[in-house]
C-alpha cells in the first residue's frame, strides 16, 4: 500500500533552499485534502519537537500580504517531500480553528518561510518604500533616452523591445528603478550593459528573465530567485538565493557555478533534440523538469545521481521515452510525473525502488489497467486516458486535451481544427488562407459560447495552434497574431 498520510497534530522539519530548516504542521484532514500550516521557525539546524512545542503559525506580511497566517489546504495527490523529517504531534494551535479556502502544494510552505525571513532581514527603508508604492501613480523614470512615465507600482517592468524608456546602445541609469519601490522582476535582452550590478544594489528584485543573453553571465551576489534565460550561455554564474532556473535555446557545453552544485534548485530545460542537455555544475539537483518535442531520452540524466522530482513533458507526437532503462540509476527518484506520455507501455519503465508516486497526465487508456496493477504498492495517478482509436484521429491534433476539460467542447475543438488543416492543404494561393484560418476562429468563438471552456491556457494554446497554421500558410507570424486577437471573442 502507498505511505499512509500524516493526520491532524503531525509536525515536520522542512529543508529550506536557503539552506536553514523550517516547520509544518497538519491542522485537518479532509476527504480530499490535508490542512496545513507553516509555523513562524527559521534556524540553521532542524528542529526537534520540543523545539516546536508552542511555536505559532508563521504570520506572513511580506510584500503585499496583510498578516495571515499561512495556512492552506494541500491535495491527497500531491505527494508528500520525501525529505521532510516527521517529528511527531502537537496541539493544534488553537487561532486556527477556522478552515482555509486557499490550495497549494508543498513547496508553497518552504517557499514563504524563506520568503517571510528575507523580507524581514531587509532595511526598513526599503519594506517602507515597497509599501508606500502600491498607491503611488505615473511617475518619470529615465533610463537614459529621457523622462517617459511608467506606473508607480509596477511589479514586473519589460525594457526589451521598442520601449521608449531604453538607450538603443550605451549607458543604462539603473538609478531609474529606484522610482519604481515596487518592481521586483525584470525582462531583459542583449548584452548585460550593468544590469547584473544594478541588481546586486536592490535586493527587492528577485526574477529576471534574460533574452539573447552574452555567453558569460554572472549573477553572483544579487538576491534573485528566479531566472528565466533564452540562449545560449557558455559560462554561467549563480547567487545562493537562486531557487528556480529555467534555459531554452542551450546547447551543449554551458557551465554553470551554483551553491552546493544545484542541490536546492528547480531546474527547468526545454530541448528541441531528443537528448536534453544537463550543464555540468548541476549534479546535485533535486527537481527537473524537461519539455522536449516528440521523443525525449533519458539517457543524459544518468549522473543525476541525488535527483528527487523529475517531470518529462512532450510538446508533440508520439510522446515517447527512449533509454528508460537509465532512470534505474536515480536511486532517490521519488516522485515522476509524465505529460502527453502517449507513447508509454506498462513496462517502458524501468523498476523504480524509491519511487512512491507516478503521475501520468495524458496516456493511452490500453495501459491503464496494466500500470495500475504494476505500481499498485505506490500512489499512482492517471489522468486524460484516451482511447487508441481517438489518438490515431488526433495525435497531431494539439487540441486534443481539451477532452478532459468537457468531452463535447474538446471533440467539437479538435474537429474545427482538422477541417482548417485540411481546407488549408487544399488552398492553392496564400490569399485563400484569409477565410478558411477566420472560420477557424469562428468555430472557436462558438464553442467557447455555448461550453465556456477556453481558460487562459486553452487559450494560449488555440493562438500557437493558429498561429502555427498561418505560418505553415505562408502567413508572417505578426500578421498570424494580429488576426487571432481581432477575431478572437475569448
Amino acid at each position: 500500500m502507498p505511505d499512509a498520510l500524516p493526520t491532524a497534530g503531525d509536525v515536520a522539519a522542512m529543508p529550506l533552499h536557503d539552506g536553514a530548516w523550517g516547520a509544518c504542521q497538519v491542522t485537518g484532514v479532509t476527504e480530499h485534502s490535508l490542512v496545513v500550516v507553516a509555523l513562524a521557525w527559521h534556524s540553521p539546524q532542524p528542529p526537534q519537537l520540543d523545539d516546536l512545542a508552542g511555536v505559532g503559525p508563521l504570520i506572513l506580511d511580506h510584500h503585499n500580504w496583510l498578516g495571515q497566517p499561512e495556512h492552506s489546504n494541500v491535495s491527497i495527490e500531491d505527494p508528500v517531500p520525501a525529505e521532510f523529517v516527521w517529528l511527531g504531534k502537537l496541539p493544534v494551535p488553537a487561532e486556527l480553528d477556522a478552515m482555509p479556502n486557499s490550495y497549494q502544494g508543498w513547496g508553497g510552505f518552504t517557499l514563504q518561510v524563506v520568503a517571510q525571513h528575507d523580507w524581514d532581514q531587509l532595511p526598513e527603508a526599503v519594506r517602507s518604500g515597497y509599501r508606500a508604492g502600491a498607491t503611488r501613480g505615473p511617475v518619470e523614470v529615465d533610463f537614459g533616452a529621457g523622462p517617459v512615465r511608467k506606473l508607480g507600482a509596477t511589479s514586473r517592468l519589460d525594457l526589451t523591445g521598442d520601449d521608449p524608456a531604453m538607450p538603443a546602445d550605451g549607458e543604462v541609469r539603473w538609478s531609474a528603478l529606484d522610482r519604481l519601490p515596487q518592481c521586483s522582476g525584470l525582462v531583459w535582452a542583449g548584452p548585460d550593459r550593468g544590469l547584473a550590478a544594478a541588481l546586486r544594489d536592490r535586493p527587492l528584485i528577485d526574477s529576471l528573465a534574460w533574452r539573447d543573453p552574452p555567453s558569460t553571465v554572472d549573477l553572483r551576489g544579487t538576491s534573485l530567485e528566479h531566472i528565466t534565460l533564452d540562449g545560449r550561455v557558455t559560462d554561467l554564474h549563480l547567487p545562493r538565493s537562486l531557487r528556480n532556473l529555467s534555459l531554452a535555446g542551450q546547447g551543449s557545453g554551458m557551465a554553470v557555478t551554483a551553491p552546493d552544485d544545484g542541490r536546492w534548485l528547480e531546474l527547468s530545460l526545454e530541448t528541441d533534440g531528443p537528448h536534453p542537455s544537463v550543464p555540468a555544475g548541476l549534479r546535485r539537483i533535486r527537481t527537473l523538469t524537461i519539455t522536449g518535442r516528440g521523443t525525449v531520452s533519458a539517457m543524459p540524466l544518468r549522473g543525476l545521481t541525488e535527483l528527487r522530482t523529475l517531470w518529462l513533458r512532450w510538446q508533440g507526437p508520439p510522446g515517447e521515452l527512449l533509454d528508460a532503462d537509465s532512470l534505474a540509476d536515480l536511486g532517490h527518484l521519488t516522485v515522476l510525473k509524465l505529460q502527453d506520455a502517449y507513447g508509454l507501455a506498462a513496462h517502458t519503465l524501468p523498476d523504480l525502488p524509491s519511487l512512491r508516486h507516478l503521475d501520468v497526465y495524458g496516456l493511452r487508456r490500453s495501459i491503464t489497467k496494466p500500470l495500475r496493477a504494476r505500481y499498485r504498492h505506490i500512489r499512482l495517478v492517471l489522468h486524460g486516458a484516451k482511447s487508441d482509436t481517438w489518438l490515431a484521429a488526433n495525435l497531431d491534433n494539439p487540441l486534443r486535451d481539451w477532452v478532459d476539460g468537457d468531452e463535447k467542447a474538446g471533440r467539437a475543438a479538435c474537429k474545427a481544427y482538422a477541417e482548417t488543416v485540411r481546407a488549408l492543404d487544399k488552398a492553392r494561393e496564400p490569399d485563400q488562407a484569409r477565410p478558411i484560418l477566420q472560420a477557424l476562429v469562428d468555430k472557436l468563438n462558438a464553442i467557447e459560447e455555448r461550453y465556456q471552456i477556453i481558460d487562459t491556457i486553452r487559450r494560449e494554446q488555440a493562438g500557437d495552434a493558429f498561429v502555427a497554421l498561418a505560418t505553415k500558410a505562408g502567413v508572417p507570424n505578426d500578421t498570424a497574431d494580429e488576426w487571432f486577437d481581432d477575431w478572437r471573442d475569448f
